[in-house]
């Protein structure tokens, strides 16, 4: 077994996750792409579930990502077929990602939504009964599980889950279904299940629509202006490297102690959270150009105004703390695309973010 202080290092531990056979549902995506490629450089054994990539251009195909890992496209709303696949991989470690992330396009499909992160779900965990190889399963969420009372106030893991748009309903929906399985079958077989809540994420390779920051880049890029709805919406906004070192973090601890299942918020210091005016205006000047049209919050479904997390559990428990301010997110964010629109191998943008993030001096991460 590996020794506890060395999985209590700031920084994923190669010496750790060498050898390890991890199943990563949703590595099409983008989030599931940048962890793909962060375990494939710490030398894991990745195996991918996910369906075909959604956007063009992404992330999973600039880097080559199918090339890093043993790649099945499958629907999580299969069972028969996701749980085939779940026992060919033997896994020690899961990351479970494959969702619908968008809350507006949850407003359009409600019903795709919450059979896909609600069924899908609980298809993964229930494909786990009769599978002994797994010791720790990390289940990404949001932070928008929590009954939003529109106050300036951090949720914690403690507090009400809830959800307005069909999104928000059915990843709190997943939080107990997370922890029904916990209770009911894995604990008992030591697996140790956690959820991950994560704030807004932002970094180099995200197409999606009707997110922020490639909405920002399709319409600078075009020489149109960037739409903006909701100018006055507080958002806990990170770089994506930032939760998916505390996911790392988390499964490195879980597998060490089983005990420290649970719940986990991750994203920035309170004092942190920003109005979307404010990210748009970082961007713009980080960018260099791009024109924006302000809205004055009329349009569209309803969307929550203010959100923000407490993170003391994270960085009590697991010792992991925010490295980047928001100036220096948005910076690398819009340095990506721009290297990426210039031509660069996505892959050397990447390692380039990797290496850049692990070099930041912790030494008082855990302080």
């Amino acid at each position: 077994m590996e020794n506890l202080a060395m999985t209590n290092s700031v920084n994923p531990m190669p010496a750790f996750w060498r050898g390890k056979r991890v199943l990563l549902t949703g590595h099409t995506g983008f989030k599931g792409s940048w962890l793909a490629f962060w375990l494939h450089r710490l030398g894991a054994h990745v195996t991918g579930i996910s369906l075909s990539p959604v956007t063009t251009p992404n992330l999973f195909d600039l880097a080559g990502i199918e090339t890093l890992t043993k790649s099945h496209i499958c629907d999580i709303r299969d069972a028969a077929a996701l749980a085939v696949l779940i026992d060919k991989a033997h896994p020690e470690i899961i990351f479970h990602f494959a969702a619908q992330a968008l809350v507006r396009a949850s407003y359009r499909d409600p019903l795709a939504t919450l059979a896909t992160n609600i069924q899908g779900t609980a298809n993964v965990l229930d494909a786990l009964r009769d599978i002994d190889s797994v010791r720790a399963v990390v289940a990404i969420t949001t932070d928008k599980v929590y009954h939003n009372l529109e106050q300036p106030y951090p949720y914690r893991e403690t507090d009400a889950l809830g959800g307005y748009d069909p999104y928000s309903a059915s990843k709190a929906a997943a939080e107990i279904v997370i922890a029904s399985y916990r209770d009911s079958y894995l604990a008992e077989k030591n697996i140790a299940v956690a959820s991950a809540r994560a704030g807004n994420v932002i970094g180099g390779g995200d197409w999606s629509e009707d997110r922020l920051i490639p909405d920002a880049i399709r319409a600078w890029n075009g020489n149109q202006p960037l739409q903006i709805r909701r100018p006055q919406s507080i958002r806990p906004w990170q770089h994506v490297l930032e939760p998916l070192s505390g996911y790392i973090k988390l499964a490195e601890q879980l597998w060490q102690n089983p005990k420290l299942a649970g719940a986990y918020n991750f994203g920035p210091e309170t004092h942190e959270a920003a109005s979307v005016r404010e990210v748009v205006q970082l961007a713009q000047k980080a960018y260099g150009q791009g024109e924006i049209h302000w809205g004055d919050g009329s349009d569209g479904p309803h969307e929550a105004g203010w959100l923000a997390l407490e993170i003391s559990k994270a960085r009590t428990v697991l010792g992991v703390k925010p490295r980047w301010s928001l100036v220096d997110a948005v910076q690398r964010t819009m340095h990506w695309y721009r290297q990426q629109h210039d031509g660069i191998d996505v892959r050397v943008a990447c390692e380039a973010d990797i290496a850049a993030y692990e070099a930041v001096n912790n030494s008082n991460q855990a302080s």
